[in-house]
């Protein structure tokens, strides 16, 4: 496995993430712990994941299965680099109670304490805002964040769905406050069929010093040789994946990008992933495996070297957009 520093940061994480979305929903925490297990044998070092993870009545589940693995000792929790995230209405499902949600002082404050509970260990390595809120000022953020690294109970921040202007105003707000070194990553939705982020976001994270983690690497199984599943009958698109496919044009393209990878002999979600790890800025994809395959076939793919023939192929099907502000202008 391959190591890089995260951002502007002296911490040094694996170039793929795993992403724990799926444990507890779709994967048994024996099979969680088990792919953890595979996981650090294989040399990732940064588990991602958040406190609305286990969805519904479950919230918090991801973050519990988490931290019994990490009870079971070995130096599991001394080995990764734990990012989680806080936004999200963390009780029943409908209108949040006043405070309970967001990126308030009083929430941030809770949702830390409820985190480190569940996860089992006295620290996160990397917290996360899940989203922007539009409602509370970075200057109420950053205080409350001071605290937390104050304390020993966060060491460093990062970001989730921002936009290009909401990276630089935070850490703008966070250079004039001093203190805090402002956000270190970004985890945005980037992948060969959903480019945007290479306008605005990614170029603010680079001029910002944040490293980039983008989520959903196969655009929600659309760039896993989904086609070829339906022919052979393993599986049916659902989700992002379905929608985009009943665009015929989409259909085009996802055709062409199985029958590239096809004549070079690479599987389709493999390439998805290699891409992605040639991008400028990106410190490493976020994999979710459901089973141990699917870790096996990530890593797999952060090997693989894609020749120039290839990346021109795929950005002939796949054209990223022009960068801003020219895509706005002439």
């Amino acid at each position: 496995m391959k190591y890089t520093q995260l951002g502007r940061t002296g911490l040094r994480v694996s170039r793929l993430v795993l992403g724990t979305m799926n444990f507890g929903p779709q994967t048994d925490e024996a099979g969680s712990h088990a792919i953890m297990d595979a996981a650090l044998d294989a040399g990732i070092n940064f588990f991602d994941t958040a406190n609305v993870y286990g969805w519904g009545e479950n919230k918090g589940r991801t973050e519990s299965i988490i931290g019994n693995w990490f009870a079971k000792g070995g130096e599991r929790r001394d080995k990764v680099v734990l990012a989680t995230k806080v936004y999200g209405n963390m009780g029943a499902d409908g209108p949040a109670w006043p405070n309970h949600d967001k990126l308030s002082a009083v929430n941030i404050r809770r949702a830390v304490d409820a985190s480190l509970k569940r996860l089992r260990t006295d620290y996160i390595d990397v917290y996360q805002f899940h989203h922007i809120d539009r409602n509370t000022p970075f200057e109420e953020i950053w205080q409350a964040i001071d605290v937390l690294i104050q304390q020993g109970k966060i060491l460093y921040v990062g970001s989730s769905n921002f936009p290009g202007y909401k990276i630089a105003q935070a850490n703008e707000i966070a250079a004039r406050r001093g203190g805090t070194i402002g956000l270190v990553s970004e985890q945005c939705l980037y992948n060969l069929a959903e480019r945007r982020a290479e306008m605005e976001v990614i170029p603010a994270a680079r001029d910002y010093g944040l490293g980039v983690i983008p989520w959903s690497p196969l655009h929600g199984g659309l760039l896993g040789g989904v086609l070829k599943k339906e022919v052979e009958g393993k599986r049916r698109a659902s989700g992002r994946a379905a929608d985009a496919l009943a665009d015929p044009a989409i259909r085009s393209q996802v055709q062409s990008y199985e029958e590239l990878l096809d004549k070079h002999g690479i599987e389709p979600g493999e390439a998805a992933l290699a891409w992605l790890l040639t991008r400028p800025g990106v410190t490493g994809p976020i994999v979710g495996p459901r089973t141990g395959e699917q870790l096996a076939s990530a890593v797999r793919a952060a090997e693989l070297e894609l020749s120039e023939e290839l990346l021109t192929g795929l950005d002939e099907i796949f054209p990223g957009p022009r960068p801003s502000p020219e895509a706005f202008a002439w």
